[in-house]
């Protein structure tokens, strides 16, 4: 991963994808080299950082964001760039670890985030190849009755926007022989992820907010007033957001050791004839399979096909990562044996063992997010609201979130990864044999 990334002379810094080739913004911004102050201090500028420097600078807070490298340069800018509702534990299972007065109050949140996208997309004129309609897409009648109880589920908490499909009808949304079944979510869709958090990046500039890239934090001084220092400068500010993620490297050990890095790959094809495209996936909409280390993929605006998948605990990188999705991709589009990969990379997302988000605060004024779990597309959307919502003084749902248990991986550093490889693997062989 590092050796794709100093490599990519057209957007330096950047992962040699197909995203940051096809950036709508490709200056890079200035680095923190004076000591300054502001009412909020970000760190992080991926789509939870952005997200809350939005909210606050809307509210008229003087804003900071500071980026180790460039914005988008994590998960925010490699992802699938698929518009999934919901968390990555569904909210039976919510229900069932938190209580049902709190699975309500998080189903009431379960769809906002996609409609933050789709409502700064329009306000903010962001040209990010939105697109409506998701498809997720049953191996077994298993996977198909786990949908129907999830769609009914769903339904209580408001989301109308779900219909199952037959195995009849899947050549609707995808042309391929490996599918039972499925079920759409006409509220689902698909962006260009690094476009997406770009242009969120530049609305908080429109509103006056300031951020510096290649920045990387040092250290954070947690106190009545914190300041937060890189290696050529600082910043006095009221309130601290922590929004590394994945990416936080050791900052703040304290919350780091609870996720893991994981990594994801994911390719492009070179661009397809548009009849051929259209072919595949005649609705456009994304889809993601039912499996529980599940593939993904998606048109592109190009006509590409973009796919992904695979999973490295760690966020460790298999040395060809062609290899790993191609396979998969030729199981459900066989036809694409002669295409060409153009682009392939990978990108780290932050998982915690409970697969929910972990909010809270290190003081007062120190609050953090991270931990979206594989579903960070929406969810970080909407939990970048929710610190903005906090720090202006309306914490309710931030508490709501905070109050959840959070727990460090079993086997610490050490055997943390093999013991979820183990997990993983388990779950892999019940999808294989359908139980």
């Amino acid at each position: 991963m590092i050796q794709n990334i100093t490599q990519n002379k057209n957007n330096p810094g950047h992962a040699l994808s197909w995203y940051a080739a096809s950036a709508n913004d490709k200056r890079v911004r200035p680095s923190l080299l004076e000591d300054i102050e502001a009412d909020i201090c970000i760190i992080g500028a991926g789509f939870t950082g952005t997200s809350a420097a939005l909210e606050l600078a809307e509210r008229g807070y003087s804003v900071v964001v500071l980026e180790a490298m460039r914005v988008g340069f994590g998960a925010s800018g490699r992802n699938g760039g698929q518009i999934v509702n919901g968390y990555s534990r569904d909210l039976e299972t919510i229900a069932r670890r938190y209580g049902q007065e709190k699975a309500v109050k998080l189903g009431a949140m379960s769809l906002e985030g996609g409609q933050i996208i789709r409502d700064r997309v329009a306000r903010y004129h962001i040209a990010c190849d939105l697109v409506a309609g998701g498809f997720f897409a049953a191996f077994t009648p298993k996977q198909i009755r786990e949908m129907e109880a999830h769609k009914a589920h769903w339904e209580k908490h408001g989301h109308t926007g779900l219909e199952m499909v037959s195995k009849d009808e899947v050549g609707k949304y995808v042309k391929s022989d490996r599918y039972a079944g499925g079920m759409i979510d006409r509220l689902g869709g698909h962006i260009h992820p690094l476009n997406l958090v770009l242009g969120e990046a530049t609305a908080v500039e429109s509103l006056g907010g300031r951020i510096f890239e290649n920045s990387r934090v040092t250290d954070v001084e947690i106190g009545p007033n914190p300041v937060v220092r890189t290696a050529r400068g600082s910043v006095k500010a009221r309130y601290v957001l922590v929004c590394g993620n994945a990416y936080l490297g050791k900052l703040l050990p304290q919350i780091g050791d609870r996720m893991m890095p994981v990594s994801s790959q994911v390719m492009t094809t070179e661009p397809l004839d548009p009849h051929l495209i259209e072919e595949l996936l005649p609705a456009n909409y994304c889809v993601e399979d039912a499996n529980y280390i599940l593939d993904y993929y998606r048109r592109t605006s190009d006509n590409r096909l973009l796919y992904g998948g695979g999973i490295g605990y760690g966020g460790q990188d298999p040395k060809n990562l062609t290899a790993v999705i191609r396979p998969n991709m030729l199981k459900t589009f066989p036809q694409l044996d002669k295409v060409k990969i153009e682009y392939a990379w990978s990108g780290n997302f932050a998982l915690t063992l409970s697969r929910i988000p972990h909010m809270g605060r290190l003081s007062e004024n120190v609050y953090f997010s991270h931990g979206d779990s594989g579903h960070g597309v929406t969810t970080t959307h909407l939990l970048g609201k929710i610190l903005g919502e906090a720090v202006a003084g309306h914490a309710g749902r931030f508490d709501v979130w905070s109050s959840l248990p959070n727990f460090p991986f079993p086997g610490g550093k050490t055997f943390r990864v093999p013991l979820t490889a183990l997990g993983a693997w388990w779950y892999g062989m019940r999808d294989r044999f359908g139980i």
